[in-house]
């Protein structure tokens, strides 16, 4: 009768994993054998310092030495002091003067004072406005000159070249001009969307009337002034 066996428990089934076991057993034994070291009893360092094998140091030994100080110097010579006789004459040493040369005195004139001249003055940084005709007796100079100029600007100037040059809806033209130290009208400029509306805002500006001229610590300067003038050309 033919004996049945377990596969399971069949051992040739993992003869594969026991050669490999052997194998590495037998390859650490060897590394082991390989490795393994033995030392002389006499070459064994225990760690212990034999004091004979040290030898002495001779320290050398200072003697502090006691310097004595130095001798003191000597006592400065006495001043020996002639005396001279009443009767005997002495020699007596002339001091030259050490003055330098006399130096002539020349009176110096009184220097004028130069007055510095002061450039032109923006109309808002003014100290003294110019002042327009009519103005003399006001609080605010400087507002009643503002609303004569522009009450003079609307009166004179025509409005309906705007129309005529064919602009529409709202324009502007900037003009500036100076009022000089006499009080005129000068360096008129504009700009606007037209050559004939510059030219219309300088002849306005020109006719407007003399002023006093403007101060600035107490100097007369000529005042600088900027005027927007507004319109609506209406379609």
């Amino acid at each position: 009768m033919e004996t049945k066996k377990n596969p399971d428990k069949d051992l040739r089934n993992k003869s594969l994993l026991f050669f490999q076991i052997g194998l590495v057993l037998m390859l650490l034994i060897s590394w082991r054998a390989i490795e393994w070291k033995t030392y002389e009893k006499d070459d064994i360092d225990v760690g212990v310092v034999d004091l004979d094998m040290l030898e002495e140091e001779d320290v050398p030994i200072t003697e502090m030495q006691n310097q004595p100080p130095p001798p003191p110097p000597p006592p400065p010579a006495p001043e020996v002091i002639e005396v001279v006789e009443d009767d005997s004459e002495v020699e007596e040493e002339v001091i030259e003067s050490t003055e330098t040369e006399e130096m002539e005195i020349v009176e110096v004139e009184e220097v004028e004072e130069v007055e510095e001249e002061i450039g032109d003055v923006p109309f808002a940084l003014i100290q003294q406005v110019p002042v327009y005709p009519g103005c003399e007796n006001a609080k605010d100079k400087k507002k009643c000159m503002s609303e004569k100029i522009t009450k003079h600007v609307n009166k004179k100037f025509d409005k309906s070249l705007g129309s005529e040059l064919g602009l529409s809806g709202r324009n502007r033209v900037s003009v500036q001009f100076k009022i000089d130290k006499n009080g005129d009208i000068t360096n008129v400029r504009a700009r606007g969307p037209h050559p004939r509306l510059e030219q219309e805002a300088i002849e306005v500006i020109k006719a407007l009337p003399k002023m006093t001229p403007g101060e600035q610590r107490g100097q007369k300067v000529g005042v600088l002034y900027g005027l927007p003038i507004n319109f609506v050309v209406q379609d």
